[in-house]
């Protein structure tokens, strides 16, 4: 069964709109364990628009557990990295997002940016920590991830999200071919980004190794309407 790892950063957003401290990013995530998942993604950025310095603290007294994974996912610039060290998560998902970007629109880049990787993923890896690139389907760019020290991939799905809906088959079939592509070269394949309750089963069929998907726009939106006790066993009855 894939894992499902929730991405508690729109808890944050919805906490920081009124500048206190409710919801409680740390309480949201104990309940979303307490319901069953398999991780817990947090993505702090240097705004700490969503997550807070303090909340990747906080989180690191009780996560990673047995049951629960802590992954933290960013942009590695210094702040970053010693963070990470500092904090030991089970994963660390790096991402090339610059400071002003949204949210997270595309993969890296492994052979322009491999002397940038390389001392990284080096630093990561001797600390223990197992380390994930946040990547597109081009085949050439993933064995370079695994040539760098990668121990696993996270597709970024933002595009087969956009083009689900109109073909299926072929919003997936990139995604199918990148993943064999992922596997033959060892690494273990995640994935994330705008997967819901009407795209997930269907890429989870396709991709049937699937270690991991890191949800949270979606899943947290879903809350509103069903509630957390109900998404999250909703969310893992479409990754069996």
């Amino acid at each position: 069964m894939t894992k499902l790892s929730v991405n508690i950063n729109k808890v944050g957003t919805l906490r920081n709109a009124r500048g206190g401290d409710y919801p409680n990013v740390i309480e949201f995530a104990k309940k979303c364990m307490e319901y069953g998942v398999d991780g817990i993604t947090i993505h702090p950025r240097p705004d700490q628009r969503h997550i807070k310095f303090q909340d990747v603290e906080d989180l690191s007294q009780f996560l990673p557990t047995e049951k629960c994974e802590f992954n933290i996912e960013g942009y590695p610039d210094e702040h970053f990295i010693e963070m990470v060290l500092k904090y030991k998560p089970t994963q660390v998902t790096l991402v090339p997002d610059p400071p002003h970007i949204l949210t997270s629109d595309s993969g890296w880049d492994t052979i322009k940016q491999e002397n940038f990787l390389l001392p990284i993923i080096e630093k990561f890896k001797n600390a223990d920590i197992r380390v994930s690139l946040f990547m597109d389907t081009d085949e050439i760019l993933i064995r370079k991830a695994k040539e760098l020290g990668a121990d696993r991939i996270e597709f970024y799905t933002g595009q087969y999200f956009k083009d689900y809906p109109l073909n299926k088959e072929k919003a997936v079939e990139k995604f199918v071919r990148a993943y064999h592509v992922a596997l033959d070269c060892g690494l273990v394949v995640n994935a994330g980004h705008d997967l819901n309750r009407d795209n997930l089963a269907f890429f989870k069929q396709n991709l049937p190794e699937l270690a991991e998907v890191s949800i949270g726009h979606w899943l947290i939106s879903d809350c509103l309407y069903y509630g957390l006790q109900n998404v999250i066993p909703m969310y893992k009855r479409l990754l069996v």
